[in-house]
């Protein structure tokens, strides 16, 4: 369904066993489609819901997502410019996998409340992009890690301008990328977290908080 404009409703997705990038853009471009189908299924596959929803512009409130075991990109982009939605999903994982988040929320400029993030493993690029330019987000869900993998945070909270703190970020043991562009252009955001790690690496910090007009305090 892919670009078919006009659609208001989609058909039902009873599915609980999924495949390689089974829904592929598969609303991608409906920008008339305001309610998402149910998405029941508990273990995931990867790249199974990547781009779903990407430009539903009218689609306010995102489907129940009730896995707890994900898979390499499984979310990766599934509400991207979704500039209407308002209301997240539950995400009860605690165990990440590769780019499983990646830009799943980029660009709803709608979204006021991050949803609860509370895994304390996480994987290669799991974060990136999450909330990248909502620009209503005011406020980030806490991040609880101590233990980080590559580029995990990368540009997460990049483009919020609306964003006016930061979460703690306890970690003291970085990995390559680990907070690229974390904050970048948050121009809202008036004081940087503690940053208690005395082991760094490659491209840790850089750029994390670029564009960051009103940091008043470091």
């Amino acid at each position: 369904f892919s670009g078919c404009t006009s659609l208001v409703e989609a058909p039902a997705l009873p599915a609980t066993e999924l495949s390689d990038s089974c829904y592929h853009l598969m609303f991608s471009g409906c920008t008339s489609l305001s309610e998402a189908p149910a998405l029941p299924a508990k273990e995931l596959a990867k790249n199974c819901y990547y781009e779903m929803f990407k430009g539903c512009i009218s689609l306010e409130k995102a489907p129940a997502l009730p896995a707890t075991k994900l898979a390499k990109g499984c979310y990766n982009s599934m509400f991207e410019g979704c500039t209407s939605l308002k209301d997240t999903p539950v995400l009860p994982a605690t165990e990440l996998a590769d780019s499983c988040y990646y830009s799943m929320f980029e660009g709803c400029t709608s979204l006021v409340e991050a949803p609860a993030l509370p895994a304390t493993e996480l994987a290669d690029s799991c974060y990136i992009g999450m909330f990248s330019g909502c620009t209503s987000l005011s406020a980030p869900p806490a991040l609880p890690a101590e233990k980080l993998a590559e580029d995990c945070y990368a540009a997460m909270f990049k483009g919020c301008t609306s964003l006016t703190e930061a979460p703690a970020l306890p970690a003291t043991k970085l990995v390559y990328g680990c907070y690229w562009a974390m904050f970048k252009g948050c121009t809202s955001l008036v004081e940087a977290p503690a940053l208690p790690a005395t082991e760094l690496a490659n491209s840790c910090y850089k750029l994390m908080f670029s564009g960051c007009t009103s940091l008043e305090e470091a």
